[in-house]
């Protein structure tokens, strides 16, 4: 009778340890898999995008120092006030460029896609619930920084991991089952973006988004089906606040109020005719005297017009053109969809952003607060902007490009 309770109590220990030893195995190659993730990817990557970023960068601290210094020193004392802190923000972005040109974009995917989501709606409603800063009527400050533009990247990184499944294009030919979905996690931020509010971005994610859903297949019935209560939305985003609806009124004849609503783009205007072809030289301008409003920030690039005139604004078009056709060709060779949605969306955004913004000072499209990518003040979208560039040059480690 002792025996055999020996020989259970040795089965049993047998049992446990053999147990703890698959356990160990399944926990050991769960922690594997993550470090693989983090290993430095190897292969070289694309010099010709990194190229374009340095010289965006090297472009743009330049025109900040022309098109800011009279506006820092009038506010600051200090005419390199603004060249300063973007500096810090372009040390911080060079870091965040370098660790995400190296560690494995794959990682982003599965529930990293999903929390990164969960906790940008989080800032957001904390920046809505009272938290925030306001300024200019607007609370979209949490702590120093944005937490829209981490929300770019979050829906980036989201859309394209889940357009990347097996299911996630052929979900799509259906609305209900496959559209429907990223229409509300979309939605989701578009709400609150709204009540910051914060109307430039919306309209930026909601472009990113649908670019990324048309890349993936979406029928065009179901962009069709979207279009009039997305029109309807954004009249009825553009009714309830007077000075949106003034913006519109405006567009169509902004010398007629040129001391009032009139006096942003007259000036723009004004700055952007008087280059000329070669301009008046850098740090010739006029205009950035207090006249034009935000010469450091969303009105750059009429600085840039004004004091290097039509070549100056060539060759910056030039060079986003350029970002925007080497990360097509980047996506277009990336080993994977996840890595050729996240370079469609990142190197879409930008583009975006920056054509926006031209539309905008040139009288294009009616005014909306669009900051210029690598040019306008800001350290924390400057950095983040970077960092996504890493993103772009670590699928590019990955697939074969030649130059």
């Amino acid at each position: 009778m002792e025996s055999n309770r020996n020989n259970i109590r040795n089965n049993n220990r047998r049992t446990t340890a053999k147990s703890a030893s698959v356990n160990k195995r399944k926990n050991g190659s769960r922690f594997d898999t993550f470090i693989k993730y983090l290993r430095s990817v190897k292969g070289t990557p694309d010099y010709f995008f990194l190229a374009i970023v340095i010289i965006l960068l090297a472009y743009g601290i330049i025109m900040l120092f022309s098109a800011g210094s009279a506006k820092a020193y009038s506010d600051y004392g200090n005419v390199l006030y603004f060249v300063k802190n973007q500096l810090m923000g372009i040390a911080l972005g060079a870091v965040g460029m370098y660790l995400a040109s190296k560690i494995d974009y794959h990682i982003y995917g599965g529930k990293i896609a999903g929390a990164l989501y969960g906790v940008c709606a989080v800032l957001l409603v904390l920046v809505v619930a009272g938290l925030g800063t306001t300024v200019n009527g607007a609370t979209r400050w949490l702590f120093g920084f944005q937490p829209s533009e981490i929300a770019k990247i979050a829906i980036i990184i989201l859309f394209s991991y889940n357009l990347s499944r097996p299911s996630g294009q052929k979900d799509l030919k259906t609305f209900k089952n496959g559209f429907l979905p990223y229409l509300l996690l979309l939605g989701l931020y578009v709400f609150l973006l709204a009540l910051e509010p914060h109307f430039s971005c919306i309209i930026l994610i909601g472009l990113t988004a649908m670019l990324l859903l048309f890349v993936a297949g979406t029928p065009i019935k179901h962009f069709i089906e979207i279009a009039v209560p997305a029109v309807l939305g954004i009249v009825v985003l553009i009714m309830i606040e007077p000075y949106r609806l003034e913006r519109v009124t405006t567009f169509f004849d902004p010398f007629a109020d040129m001391q009032g609503s009139g006096w942003q783009i007259a000036q723009s205007l004004y700055a952007i005719g008087s280059g000329g072809i070669f301009g008046v030289g850098l740090g010739q301008s006029r205009q950035k005297f207090l006249s034009l409003p935000e010469p450091h920030n969303d009105f750059i690039f009429s600085v840039l017009c004004e004091e290097l005139g039509l070549i100056g604004a060539a060759l910056l078009i030039i060079l986003f053109i350029l970002l925007l056709v080497r990360g097509i060709k980047i996506a277009a060779k990336a080993p994977d969809l996840f890595g050729m949605f996240l370079v469609v969306g990142i190197v879409g955004i930008v583009t975006l952003q920056a054509l926006i913004n031209i539309a905008v000072v040139t009288a294009s499209i009616p005014v909306t607060g669009m900051p210029l990518p690598f040019f306008s003040y800001g350290g924390t979208a400057l950095s983040i902007t970077m960092t996504e560039m890493g993103i772009v040059l670590n699928v590019s480690r990955q697939s074969k490009l030649p130059i």
